[in-house]
């Protein structure tokens, strides 16, 4: 397990990271009297030499070696020991990668192909329902229209 330094007072403010994963970033200590500047006892490890991690470990993702992937070619070349990392990428392309992603079993870091695949599904189905809502607007007023120049 790789020992993990975070900022002094993260745990205290939300823009520190108390609760917000993302923000948890290490920053150097630096204060007059910033105990762990001091390296004292009892407070949290300072980044320093010696935290290396294993020469085996460095450069992986979950002890895999990272393969950055743009289209399904990439996706497919992608071997045992090794997982996927999505690149920026369009929605469409993102959409046939987490299909085969999720056919072939294979790992992808940065995305739940699962997820993604159900959220994208549901606005697929909100999406044809406001085409046919929008549809049936269309109808009623081209009937409304054609009543009224009749009446005329």
């Amino acid at each position: 397990m790789v020992k993990k330094f975070l900022r002094r007072g993260w745990d205290r403010y939300s823009k520190l990271g108390k609760g917000r994963k993302k923000k948890q970033k290490w920053r150097n200590p630096n204060g007059r009297d910033n105990k762990m500047r001091e390296m004292r006892r009892g407070y949290p490890a300072v980044i320093s030499t010696g935290y290396k991690k294993d020469k085996t470990l460095r450069g992986t993702l979950d002890e895999k070696k990272p393969i950055m992937v743009m289209n399904l070619k990439d996706l497919e070349k992608i071997g045992k020991n090794e997982i996927a990392v999505i690149g920026n990428i369009g929605k469409k392309k993102k959409l046939e990668i987490a299909k085969f992603a999720k056919e072939k079993k294979i790992e992808i870091y940065n995305m739940n192909a699962e997820k993604f695949l159900k959220i994208n599904k549901k606005k697929k189905i909100e999406k044809k329902v406001e085409e046919k809502k929008t549809e049936s607007k269309d109808k009623k007023e081209k009937s409304k229209v054609k009543f009224e120049e009749k009446a005329k």
